[in-house]
C-alpha cells in the first residue's frame, strides 16, 4: 500500500538567521502526516540549537561540509515516506503547500512529480520573474534545457522516481538541480500546480550561485553527462547538443574577451566531440558546426 507520509528534507549551512523561520512553515502546514529532517552540512553556527529550540519532532543529521547535493541525498537516504519534498533553508512555505499537492497527487494517481508556482523576495522586497521563468507541464525537458525552471523548494516527487533516476550529483557544487530536473524529464511528464505555494528569498551574501563564477560550467557538464550517458530519443538528443552548442558558444567567447584563450578554446571544441562521434548517428551535423543563431 501506498505511504502517504510526506519526507521534508531541508538542508542547511549557516543560515541560523533564516532557518526557524523555514522550519515554522514545515510544522504549521495543513498536511500532517510529515516527517521533518535537517540536513546540518557543518555549519558552525547555532543551527543545532535552532532546531531544538523549534521542536522535538525534527530528525537531525549533521556531516561535515560536502555540499547541498550530499546534504539533500543524505536526506532522501535516512527519510521514510513515499513522498520526498525539498526546502531550501532561506525558502518558506504557504500552510497549504503539502496539502494541495498531496490532493493533486490523490487525483492524478499516474503522477510522478508535481511542482508549483512561486513568490520572489530580493532584498526584503517583492520581484517579478522574467519571461524566461515561466513554467510548464507536462513534457518539459526541452523547456528546461536553458536554464532551471524548477524550484527545489517547490517540488514534490514520489520515492520511486529516485530508485529510476538516481539521486543528486555530488560532483556539481551548483546546478545540481538542473542536472535532475533533466533527467526526471528525461524520463517523466512533470505536472506543474499553477498556485503560488513557495516564497523565495534571495539576493543575500551566501547564496551559492554568487559563490561560483560561470554558472553555464555546470550546466554544460550536466549536458554532456546527458549525452554520454545515452537513453535519449533522437529529439531529445538534437534538443541536448542545439543547447550544448549555444551554452558553449556563449561561454568560450566570455573568456575570450577575458584573455582566457586556451580555456575558451575547450569550450568551444566540446560540441564537436559529440557531433564528430559517429555513435551518436547526427544525420544533420552542419547545423551544429556552423550555427547562425
Amino acid at each position: 500500500m501506498m505511504n502517504h507520509k510526506v519526507s521534508v528534507i531541508i538542508p542547511t549551512y549557516n543560515r541560523t538567521f533564516y532557518l526557524a523561520e523555514t522550519l515554522n512553515s514545515v510544522l504549521l502546514q495543513t498536511y500532517k502526516d510529515i516527517e521533518l529532517i535537517v540536513v546540518d552540512d557543518g555549519s558552525s553556527d547555532n543551527t543545532e540549537e535552532t532546531i531544538k529550540n523549534t521542536s522535538q519532532e525534527i530528525r537531525y543529521f549533521y556531516q561535515e561540509n560536502q555540499g547541498v547535493s550530499a546534504a539533500r541525498n543524505k536526506g532522501v537516504l535516512n527519510s521514510q515516506g513515499d513522498f520526498i519534498s525539498f526546502l531550501d533553508s532561506d525558502d518558506l512555505w504557504k500552510k497549504r503547500k503539502l496539502e494541495k499537492q498531496m490532493d493533486f497527487f490523490r487525483m492524478n494517481k499516474e503522477a510522478k512529480i508535481c511542482y508549483t508556482d512561486e513568490i520572489w523576495i530580493r532584498k526584503g522586497r517583492r520581484a517579478n520573474q522574467m519571461k524566461k521563468h515561466i513554467k510548464y507541464s507536462g513534457d518539459i525537458f526541452e523547456r528546461s534545457l536553458p536554464l532551471c525552471i524548477i524550484s527545489a523548494s517547490s517540488v514534490m516527487i514520489k520515492r520511486e522516481v529516485f530508485n529510476k533516476i538516481g539521486l543528486f550529483d555530488e560532483s556539481l557544487q551548483v546546478c545540481e538541480d538542473y542536472d535532475l530536473w533533466l533527467r526526471i524529464s528525461k524520463e517523466f511528464p512533470v505536472c506543474f500546480l499553477d498556485e503560488k505555494l513557495i516564497i523565495k528569498r534571495g539576493g543575500h551574501h551566501d547564496q551559492l550561485s554568487k559563490k561560483y563564477w560561470g554558472m553555464d560550467r555546470f550546466r554544460i557538464s550536466a549536458l554532456e553527462k546527458l549525452l554520454s550517458n545515452g537513453g535519449l530519443t533522437p529529439k531529445q538528443r538534437d534538443a541536448v547538443l542545439r543547447e550544448l552548442e549555444r551554452k558553449c558558444r556563449i561561454f568560450a567567447d566570455g573568456c575570450f574577451k577575458r584573455g582566457k584563450i586556451e580555456e575558451g578554446k575547450r569550450y568551444a571544441g566540446i560540441p564537436l566531440e559529440y557531433v564528430l562521434n559517429p555513435k551518436f548517428e547526427i544525420l544533420n551535423s552542419k547545423q551544429y558546426l556552423n550555427p547562425k543563431s
